[in-house]
């Protein structure tokens, strides 16, 4: 389907741009968000003779996301979750969780600002892109931990799994003989008074 573009899209082009979409793209997500127009004459016509109050309305809109930009940017999100001893989470990270976390923080966001490339399912910090405005992105950090004090050790850069195994006793390991037939039991380990009580 051939639309004409209301606003700027990643990947697709930008104001007033014709391009050609797929047509469940255009018909689920950009004509009902009004980020898009089907490109008929009609519709043309009507784009051409607004042109400069979209795109002056577009400017008013990235100057306030530019101005809200310096409240977010950088910001951290800290999510305390219950995890397995490998690191996994017992579900996942959403989206709203974020939100929540940056709104508490005097951020103004919601749900469509959050871009969330693949689900957060791991303890660990991860960037996430905040879309303020079409042209004004900005990045935060996502803090999962099990616990506060793991928070503040992942935010000094510290991988707290891998350090969890490294600090792990090691387990009981035999020593290997590679001259030793399979089920013989090691010189050093045969007990001598045996051997004494028996030539006696």
């Amino acid at each position: 389907m051939q639309i004409i573009l209301l606003e700027r899209i990643e990947k697709l082009g930008t104001i007033g741009d014709v391009v050609n979409v797929k047509d469940g793209y255009a018909r689920n997500f950009l004509l009902p968000n009004k980020k898009a127009l089907r490109a008929n004459d009609a519709n043309r016509k009507v784009f051409e003779a607004n042109r400069a109050r979209i795109e002056a309305d577009n400017a008013k809109r990235r100057e306030e996301a530019s101005g809200e930009a310096a409240n977010v940017e950088g910001r951290e999100v800290v999510l305390i979750r219950a995890s397995s001893n490998s690191g996994q989470l017992y579900g996942s990270v959403s989206v709203r969780d974020i939100v929540d976390s940056l709104v508490e923080q005097g951020a103004k966001v919601n749900k469509s600002m959050i871009v969330l490339e693949r689900p957060i399912k791991a303890i660990g910090v991860s960037t996430v892109k905040v879309s303020l405005h079409p042209e004004v992105v900005v990045t935060v950090k996502v803090n999962v931990a099990r616990s506060p004090d793991e928070a503040a050790l992942q935010s000094q850069g510290v991988d707290v799994m891998s350090a969890m195994f490294d600090n792990e006793e090691g387990g009981f390991t035999e020593a290997y003989d590679p001259n030793a037939e399979p089920g013989e039991i090691p010189a050093d380990l045969l007990d001598a008074e045996p051997e004494a009580a028996a030539e006696a």
